[in-house]
């Protein structure tokens, strides 16, 4: 991920509808959800999280489908830890303090 990516994705998740999306759509794993189902969780109308779920997709957070007139949304895990890792080795330098973060529990 460039300087670029990692904006539009920070950008993108600075909402805090838009963060209980990702939040959901990480849950809800590779099955992914219905714009009403999201829109459900995280009580939101269905065309506002139509327009949060767009906004996610540009900036590459989120990928759809479409099956007949149901779209699903799915998070897109590659560019979600695409973005970690820019955070980690590119802005933070594997700042050891830092890094400590992400060591399975026990490890620290």
């Amino acid at each position: 991920m460039n300087e670029t990516g990692a904006l539009a994705a920070f950008s993108s998740i600075s909402s805090a509808t838009r963060l209980r999306i990702l939040k959901r759509l990480v849950e809800a794993g590779s099955e992914g959800l219905s714009a009403g189902d999201i829109a459900l969780a995280v009580d939101a109308t269905p065309s506002r999280a139509s327009f949060h779920l767009s906004n996610m997709s540009d900036a590459g957070l989120v990928v759809s489908s479409r099956s007949a007139r149901q779209i699903t949304y799915r998070i897109d895990f590659e560019t979600v830890g695409a973005l970690m890792r820019y955070l980690l080795n590119d802005c933070c330098k594997n700042n050891a303090t830092v890094m400590a973060c992400c060591m399975p529990a026990g490890k620290c």
